[in-house]
């Protein structure tokens, strides 16, 4: 697994595991992050490649100082079930 990258030409968090790259596409406006699609590859769906992207995007967004809007179904379910986020949505 590598490091969480903030791919800003692509407004997309990227993360790579097993040769492949789950990635979280988003917004930054203001002091506020829309996270508008967050996907993994098929053969990664299911281990918990996507849930290892979010906790890194999120605790990426708070070093900055931001909030995060989740506007994808998959990213605001994962912020309600990971109460150490919480404080980041808005």
């Amino acid at each position: 697994m590598s490091e969480l990258r903030n791919n800003t030409d692509e407004q997309r968090y990227e993360m790579d595991e097993n040769g492949m790259t789950s990635w979280a596409n988003y917004r930054l406006v203001d002091d506020r992050l829309y996270i508008d699609h967050v996907e993994a590859p098929v053969p990664l769906r299911g281990t918990g490649a996507s849930g290892r992207l979010m906790a890194a995007l999120a605790a990426d967004v708070r070093a900055q100082g931001l909030k995060i809007t989740p506007i994808c179904g998959y990213a605001a379910a994962w912020l309600r079930r990971n109460h150490e986020f919480r404080d980041l949505v808005s």
